[in-house]
């Protein structure tokens, strides 16, 4: 199941939660419904109501595309981190990386791109079922270059194992297989990430000479029929007007397929969310419509996936690369997808669209 939606949400409350938001969210609701409860016996102090209140609006209240709690953070990390710390790519685990290259026309025949989405969803669904508890990530790359006036593309498929759920040969044999199926497989291996040695308004200089912008891709409409790369890569033009060319692009996605009793309980928390927050009738029948989908989805023996997409323009300098981001706007505008450059974090956000950020935490850009 692909949605941009992850399996567990809450309204007002960006996609995308972290680990700590997630819990952060279940403690405020708990606390907040004793306090609601102790009101029955003895009225509670007026601080114990305006606690829980300053505490959702934190988590909830959003200026933007992010909570009050999500901006403090991104600040944070502006004013103390120059470049993408370590940690970022360091989890423990074991992280496998290959090169794919799927059979000539693939992607461009509808039908085989189908079955192509088909077999891929399946190995999601096994990489969620080999583990009681989730971890597993599966990322996803693209990359389109202009070479001598040609395109380049490569693409990787990386696999990150967390230490937690043991047994990772057994894992990462089996997807193999499994990915082995979609074309030619070959193990590559890693150059380190370069390093941020300069920040600009939405761009960040790359220790290599490369400039980037990167943006998440926070609406990917259901009428994209599986062929989002084609149209934001493979079938465009990598010239600007003038007809000068770009330093490239970049796609990632990253998969991560929640196991089966997992998938079942956040489908009941996002009904029961849904239900108790939505006001709206229509909304309702929306959510309805999604929760029947899910509903019927899990019956079918398939799995949850929380999925978070990225995608990076290059250029040789801050001009080419501020004009390579405003074509994309202009591109993703046009097959209604929506982008959020990811203010503040860029130094971060490049990560995410290179083999690298199949180690990355779930809010390590918020």
């Amino acid at each position: 199941m692909y949605s941009l939606t992850p399996g567990y949400r809450v309204p007002a409350i960006q996609r995308g939660l972290s680990p700590v938001e997630s819990m952060l969210t279940k403690v405020n609701a708990g606390v907040g419904a004793a306090v609601l409860a102790s009101a029955v016996l003895t009225p509670p102090p007026a601080a114990a109501f305006g606690a829980v209140g300053v505490a959702a609006a934190l988590i909830n209240f959003a200026p933007g595309r992010r909570s009050v709690a999500r901006w403090a953070t991104v600040g944070f990390r502006r004013l103390t981190e120059r470049t993408a710390p370590a940690s970022m790519t360091t989890q423990a685990g074991e992280t496998t990386t290959w090169a794919l290259y799927p059979d000539h026309g693939t992607m461009q025949d509808p039908h085989r791109r189908a079955g192509f989405h088909e077999a891929f969803s399946r190995a999601l669904t096994f990489a969620g079922s080999q583990a009681r508890a989730a971890g597993i990530q599966v990322h996803v790359t693209h990359h389109a270059a202009t070479v001598d006036g040609y395109s380049v593309h490569t693409q990787t498929i990386s696999v990150h194992v967390p230490k937690a759920l043991g047994r990772p040969d057994r894992v990462l044999g089996t997807l193999e297989a499994e990915f082995a199926a979609l074309g030619v497989l070959i193990p590559v291996d890693l150059d380190p990430v370069p390093d941020v040695v300069e920040r600009g308004p939405g761009w960040a200089a790359l220790e290599d000479g490369r400039y980037a912008a990167t943006a998440r891709i926070t609406g990917w409409p259901a009428e994209a029929d599986g062929d989002m790369m084609p149209r934001l890569l493979l079938g465009t033009s990598q010239e600007r007007r003038d007809g000068t060319e770009f330093g490239g692009q970049s796609m990632s996605v990253l998969y991560r397929p929640l196991p089966a009793g997992q998938s079942r309980r956040s489908a009941r928390w996002q009904t029961a969310a849904a239900g108790a927050f939505t006001t709206d009738d229509i909304k309702a029948a929306e959510h309805g419509i999604a929760g029947a989908t899910t509903h019927g989805a899990l019956v079918q023996g398939d799995a949850l996936v929380d999925v978070d997409a990225y995608v990076t323009v290059w250029g040789d300098g801050p001009e080419s690369v501020s004009a390579a981001r405003l074509e994309t706007d202009i591109r993703a505008d046009r097959y209604r997808i929506a982008l959020d450059w990811l203010a503040g974090q860029q130094h971060r956000a490049h990560v995410m669209t290179s083999p690298h950020g199949a180690q990355t935490q779930k809010g390590a850009v918020l």
